[in-house]
């Protein structure tokens, strides 16, 4: 019986032991809280309960790291936020540039202080020689004196204008927009065409780096001279040898660019193209009906998939499935690629092409109409 009542005396003890324990752990998480409050900041309200209990538990156990430079004898180091890249990746490259020591570290005190969402892109000038604090007070200039602008292969001009306007530069995208379509006379200089009534198709495709001053006539000329040191005269002998001008070869490759998913098919779909044009068969290409179509409010995009019945009987200089020969303007900017599977073209017999049915974005060729049909999904 005495053993009996002791019973409830020990569980007690336990509890007290407990509770005691709890309070403790409490407190300590508190302290620790508290300090890495005082030496980081407070948290940003968006972090996760998750977050909220490891990532100032984090930041106080490696509080020396974050404070002490990876080397204190570094230069200066020009580091570039492209646009888009992801906060584990800049964090990831901050590390391979020996600029921290911990990326993991680093990315989580950017999102324990919210940093991680007012990252631009941007090139900023850094210092081995700083603490990885000091470093993220550096890359949070809001006014780095560099941003990069991006030109996607494909885009069309309102789809670069959008990109060039989000950059940070001193540009809108109706600004861009309207010089882009009514060049200046100077800016048309630059290409190697007899005329050009809009810069479609002239706008390289690639990553510009450009001081935040820039004016817009300086982008547009980086962007004109890119496609001058790509387009070279070996290509342009190349177009000339596949009797196009050049201002109509880059018409075909931006076709090209727009039908293409994989850059080793890009000579097949030419081959293609040419030998409708030498047979004098409609080109009957999708992407230059989408282009006449223009910016589709419902859908959110210039380029409409899939296209309907109707949208193939639309009247327009650039639905090629009423029209004979290439429409009268490119419909995007190609990339390089592109431009050199219009001046090298494979030789096929084929005239037609098709999505294959596998998902991997490449397509079935085939020389007759039958061939075509029997390539279909579902055959």
């Amino acid at each position: 019986m005495a053993k009996q009542r002791r019973r409830p005396i020990f569980l007690l003890i336990v509890i007290v032991v407990l509770l005691v324990g709890c309070v403790g752990l409490v407190a300590g998480y508190l302290i620790v809280s508290s300090e890495t409050t005082r030496l980081f900041g407070p948290p940003t309200p968006n972090l996760t309960l998750t977050q909220r209990v490891l990532y100032p538990l984090e930041l106080f156990i490696h509080r020396e790291a974050m404070s002490a430079p990876t080397d204190p004898g570094g230069l200066d180091t020009d580091f570039t936020i492209e646009q888009g890249e992801s906060v584990s990746m800049v964090c990831l490259r901050l590390e391979q540039s020996g600029l921290i020591d911990d990326a993991e570290l680093f990315r989580t005190y950017l999102v324990y202080s919210g940093l991680d969402r007012q990252l631009q892109s941007g090139t900023y000038h850094l210092n081995a020689g700083l603490s990885p604090l000091a470093i993220a007070a550096d890359l949070l200039d809001a006014t780095p004196t560099e941003t990069v602008v991006t030109v996607l292969p494909g885009w069309r001009i309102e789809e670069v204008a959008a990109n060039v306007a989000a950059s940070g530069l001193p540009i809108s995208a109706g600004e861009f927009t309207a010089a882009a379509y009514a060049p200046a006379p100077e800016l048309v200089a630059m290409l190697p065409v007899a005329r050009a009534p809009s810069l479609e198709g002239f706008l390289f495709p690639g990553s510009y780096t450009a001081s935040r001053e820039s004016d817009l006539n300086s982008v547009l000329t980086m962007m004109l001279s890119a496609f001058g040191d790509n387009v070279g005269q070996d290509l342009l002998d190349g177009f000339s040898r596949q009797g196009l001008t050049t201002y109509e070869a880059v018409t075909l490759a931006s076709i090209i660019e727009k039908e293409a998913v994989v850059d080793d098919e890009k000579p097949l779909m030419a081959s293609v193209f040419y030998n409708r044009l030498a047979e004098g068969i409609r080109l009957e290409t999708d992407p230059t009906v989408q282009y006449g179509l223009g910016y589709q409010e419902d859908l959110q995009t210039w380029w409409k998939s899939p296209l309907s019945s109707e949208d193939l009987t639309v009247d327009s200089a650039y639905n090629t499935y009423l029209i004979y020969g290439l429409p009268p303007t490119p419909i995007a900017n190609p990339d390089l690629s592109s431009l050199q599977a219009v001046a090298l073209p494979a030789e096929t017999p084929y005239f037609y092409f098709r999505s294959a049915c596998d998902g991997s974005g490449r397509h079935n060729f085939a020389t007759t109409f039958e061939e075509h049909l029997n390539n279909a999904c579902g055959q």
